[in-house]
């Protein structure tokens, strides 16, 4: 199965509009991007040690309830756009893929 960046950098912009438009987005933030295991054979570990030499910050939460894993990796201070959040996101997505990972989603720390 082949990701579908096309998609995905979609409704990126769109999510983004729709967030500046509701509620208006700070100038600078963290932006966290989520990724969730592929397989229960998928480990966090490498993909946390390959993310963090490209400057992202990495946890792996382990939900109590019956929700999935899923690691969360942060830019910090990072300039606010469409454009910013995508090339963290595009980034991000393309090593998380290669370890067993599949994006989902993206949000802001203020």
């Amino acid at each position: 199965m082949t990701h579908d960046f096309a998609a995905q950098k979609a409704e990126t912009f769109a999510t983004y509009s729709e967030l500046q438009d509701k509620h208006g987005l700070p100038d600078i933030a963290d932006v966290d991007y989520f990724f969730v295991p592929t397989s229960a054979d998928s480990d966090w570990r490498p993909l946390a040690d390959a993310l963090s030499r490209a400057d992202y910050t990495c946890e792996y939460i382990e939900p109590e309830d019956d929700e999935a894993p899923y690691l969360v990796a942060t830019l910090m201070d990072q300039v606010v756009s469409s454009d910013g959040i995508w090339i963290g996101e595009d980034v991000a997505t393309r090593i998380a893929l290669d370890h067993g990972f599949t994006p989902d989603g993206w949000g802001l720390e203020g």
